[in-house]
């Protein structure tokens, strides 16, 4: 175990003392149009906090490059039937020794903006990206609100 891993995995029962109300599990993602290998299982944690339809989250996954992201991002999301949400978000993400190889990042942190939808306690989140390396990511998981 790394200790970037260590202590992503440490900060996540300090971000859950503070009483989120979703935690959501990270399963993988699909590169779509990749011009190179990506790994597509990608577990990990995200911890959301809601206000109304704002969200705060804070999380760390197994990114595509082989090494553990933190994240925090806020989301907005609607919902345009019983169990079904529609959302968009953005956010930041740490992509250690990584950030060369995108076109916007500041360092190593990485802006993240999509669309995603919520079935029951299924999710899927809709990246763009520009056509380099691939067209857009689509990310997986299951999601679980903590009463």
């Amino acid at each position: 175990m790394t200790l970037r891993m260590a202590l992503a995995l440490a900060a996540l029962p300090l971000a859950a003392e503070a009483d989120p109300d979703r935690v959501s599990i990270l399963l993988g993602s699909h590169h779509i149009n990749a011009t190179r290998d990506f790994q597509e299982i990608n577990p990990g944690v995200i911890l959301t906090w809601q206000q109304s339809a704002l969200g705060y989250s804070l999380g760390a996954y197994y990114n595509s490059y082989e090494d553990i992201s933190v994240l925090g991002a806020l989301s907005y999301g609607v919902e345009i039937a019983p169990e079904f949400e529609l959302g968009v978000f953005g956010g930041l993400a740490w992509y250690p020794g990584e950030g060369d190889q995108f076109d916007h990042s500041i360092g190593d942190a990485v802006p993240l903006v999509g669309v995603q939808t919520r079935y029951r306690n299924a999710f899927v989140q809709l990246i763009p990206a520009d056509g380099g390396t691939l067209d857009g990511l689509v990310t997986f998981g299951l999601t679980f609100a903590l009463d």
